[in-house]
């Protein structure tokens, strides 16, 4: 029987409350909350994230909570090619993350 060490069972258990703490929405959920003023259109928010690139052509969006924050994950091509991940908070249209993916 294989014992792991300290190290290696933290960073196990860091890596599985990371996933455990993200929940995606299903399309019924997040057209609930959008009618209940809960959330921006995800339309609206992801013109400004296409806005942000120009030229951008979206690959995926997804509505996630994470620690009770409603954030649409936006991955764009660019122009030039290059993938970008943008965390956009929901209720508000702030940005919250953008990265080279």
């Amino acid at each position: 029987m294989k014992v792991l060490s300290f190290s290696r069972m933290a960073l196990l258990l860091l890596a599985f409350c990371s996933v455990a703490m993200a929940r995606d929405l299903d399309q019924d959920e997040a057209l609930r909350l959008r009618q209940r003023g809960v959330i921006l259109p995800l339309e609206q928010l992801l013109q400004q994230a296409l806005d942000r690139y120009p030229g951008s052509k979206l690959l995926e969006a997804e509505l996630e909570e994470k620690h009770d924050v409603y954030i649409y994950e936006v991955e764009l091509l660019t122009a030039q090619g290059v993938v970008r991940e943008l965390d956009i908070e929901a209720a508000t249209g702030r940005l919250l993350k953008d990265k080279e993916d």
